[in-house]
């Protein structure tokens, strides 16, 4: 392997995004911040690294597991590389904040770095773009999180996404009802997660409660419907109140876009072990993995609903970038009429060389037009 081959070896799971993806990924984010900014949103940005407990407070707790530590040469404490923005928005929040009006809206875009990834999310290094509505009680701010989030990846040309509705603490309030110890608790969450109806056949209880179980299996699917399952079941007053909830976000959601794409599985939980009321994935056809997670969470004495986008994920959900026209201007031109071409649209490359063949130099640089005889001309 040759020296430059050497250098340009990168660890797994980080790359370098090189022309045209780039300024895509670029101008993807700053619509989607731009949506957010329309709807309210103030855009804020913590820093890359900062200390250890920090991060790790709040919601944090949740990524623990994600996150590359280093020590502090200057003040000798453990420092993280953020693998997640929302912990640190939400210190942002409690903290430099504490006494904005309520509800605070805050959006935020920038890299997070994780120590392992996955098959479907190979990359360890994933640009974030979200927004985060904190001190908002009324279930109206967790549809106003969904609807914003589906008009921004609308913005940037994600056909038909749709949103998977959870309720992370709909299965352990069912078990505290059933009366199901600690640990039975535990292996039906794992079964139920792992959509294995055979597991929870055999988790060694009442068949009644096998039943109840199972069935909230089968009723993920379509909102409506799953809907009309669960409210069928005879669940425990919370789960009860838990899934009227639910009914009642859909029924914001579907007032302000009747046309979004809305499912529900009733006993996801994996990525919202924090989150305390609905939550939600989103997916689009066309995508290998999720586009982005939200929900709400509990916040230092009053609540939060939230939503991180993949960026990284997007563009597997999105149109390739266009191929871009430039226009090449010989050495000589004049800097006025660079400016008015700029001014019109163009993207311009002034040639630097008096003595080099304009027309070759153009082909060579990648140029699709040469300005020739005051006017843009193809090549």
């Amino acid at each position: 392997m040759s020296d430059s081959e050497q250098k340009g070896l990168l660890p797994n799971g980080l790359r370098d995004a090189l022309a045209p993806d780039a300024a895509y990924e670029a101008e993807m984010t700053a619509r989607m911040v731009g949506v957010f900014a329309a709807h309210g949103y103030d855009c804020v940005r913590p820093p890359l690294v900062e200390f250890e407990e920090s991060l790790l407070d709040g919601p944090g707790g949740a990524v623990a597991g994600s996150m590359f530590r280093l020590m502090d040469p200057v003040s000798h404490r453990m420092m993280g590389l953020r693998p997640d923005i929302t912990p640190q928005v939400a210190r942002i929040a409690t903290t430099r904040l504490r006494s904005a009006a309520r509800p605070l809206r805050l959006s935020y875009t920038g890299p997070v770095l994780t120590v392992s990834a996955s098959e479907l999310r190979p990359d360890r290094e994933v640009i974030q773009v979200g927004v985060e509505l904190i001190g908002a009680a009324a279930l109206s701010a967790d549809a106003e999180v969904i609807t914003v989030a589906a008009e921004a990846l609308q913005a940037i040309g994600v056909e038909r996404p749709s949103f998977d509705l959870s309720m992370p603490q709909l299965v352990p309030m069912v078990c505290a009802g059933l009366e199901l110890d600690a640990a039975t608790t535990q292996r039906a969450r794992r079964a139920l997660d792992r959509k294995d109806a055979g597991a929870v056949a055999a988790l060694g209880v009442d068949p009644n409660a096998v039943e109840l179980l199972q069935t909230l299996l089968r009723a993920a699917g379509e909102a409506d419907q799953a809907l009309a399952v669960l409210a069928a079941l005879s669940l425990p007053p919370a789960a009860t109140e838990l899934v009227a909830d639910l009914g009642t976000v859909l029924g914001h959601v579907r007032a302000a876009m009747p046309d979004l794409r809305v499912t529900v599985d009733p006993v996801e939980f994996r990525g919202a072990e924090y989150q305390t009321g609905i939550s939600f994935t989103i997916f689009a056809d066309g995508a290998r993995a999720e586009l982005g997670r939200g929900g709400r969470y509990p916040l230092d004495g009053e609540t939060a609903t939230g939503v991180t986008l993949f960026v990284n994920a997007l563009r597997g959900a999105v149109p390739p970038p266009p191929k871009s026209e430039m226009l090449y201007l010989p050495a000589g031109t004049a800097a006025a009429e660079g400016a008015s071409l700029r001014a019109a649209g163009w993207r311009t490359v002034r040639g630097l060389d008096a003595t080099a063949t304009p027309e070759r130099e153009a082909r060579a640089l990648g140029c699709t037009h040469l300005f020739a005889n005051g006017k843009a001309q193809p090549l």
